[in-house]
């Protein structure tokens, strides 16, 4: 059998892998075996992180729509009620939106929703 000469691949694997912990602190960018652990707790820490964002934004649309309903004397599951029972079929995302860029048309929105 013909010997097997592994060092280019081994080196393009560690460099690609360095380049991928480049920035961490110590020896986490710096010995492949500590930097290959370091990457794979990275992966995991962003998996989780993208979870977690789009739960912090749904908060954030909450508490804004809330905030925006008080106005209008109205609590925000009230003004959710009445938007169900009115067939009114906005998402959060879209009324935090409107309300960051449109408050004339949140304002009809609520006013409609009231009405039926």
């Amino acid at each position: 059998m013909a010997r097997v000469k592994r060092g280019t691949v081994s080196r393009r694997k560690h460099k690609k892998l360095l380049n991928l912990t480049k920035g961490y602190r110590g020896t986490k960018s710096k010995l492949t075996r500590v930097a290959h652990e370091a990457a794979l707790h990275a992966g995991q820490y962003a998996f989780h992180g993208r979870k977690l964002r789009k739960r912090n934004f749904r908060t954030l649309w909450i508490i804004r729509i809330s905030e925006a309903v008080k106005k209008h004397d109205l609590s925000y599951s009230v003004f959710i009620n009445m938007l169900k029972k009115a067939n009114i079929t906005l998402d959060r995302k879209i009324l935090n939106n409107i309300i960051v860029e449109d408050p004339e048309t949140f304002k009809q929105i609520v006013i409609s929703a009231k009405n039926a």
